[in-house]
């Protein structure tokens, strides 16, 4: 699954692409609502593509987290990130069996649902999918 170009931005809610780059900062737009906002070199910027989920034997990335939450899905939504935070800790080790949950932090797992389904809102995930398939036929 492709998260390239999607961001977030620490201090500010929801997730963000770059849409234009200025000369002290960058221009996003909000995949949520299509606002636009500067983000500024002061900001703590981290890229989807980059973040991983801690597992016992290393780490996995948030990007291969979703495609197993996408299939188990069938595409559909996940469980809601305002949920119990017990049913979240259990449908993620469904999906990642060797998270390690003392070192993912219950924030984080909100973020994982609350991200994923923000992306599938906005149909992201699908482009996502689509774009590996394109990659895997090319090959």
């Amino acid at each position: 699954m492709k998260l390239t170009g999607i961001i977030a931005i620490s201090g500010k809610p929801g997730l963000y692409t770059v849409v234009a780059q200025g000369k002290n900062n960058v221009i996003v737009q909000s995949v949520e609502t299509g606002r636009k906002l500067p983000a500024f070199a002061t900001d703590r910027i981290s890229a989807l593509e980059d973040i991983s989920i801690y597992t016992i034997e290393g780490d996995e990335l948030l990007s291969e987290v979703y495609q197993r939450i996408y299939d188990k899905e069938n595409g559909g939504k996940a469980p809601d990130h305002k949920s119990d935070l017990k049913e979240l800790r259990n449908y993620l080790a469904e999906v990642l069996p060797e998270y390690d949950d003392e070192r993912v932090r219950p924030s984080d797992i909100k973020k994982i649902f609350q991200w994923y389904n923000s992306l599938h809102k906005a149909d992201l995930l699908k482009a996502g999918v689509e774009a590996d398939k394109a990659v895997a036929e090319e090959e």
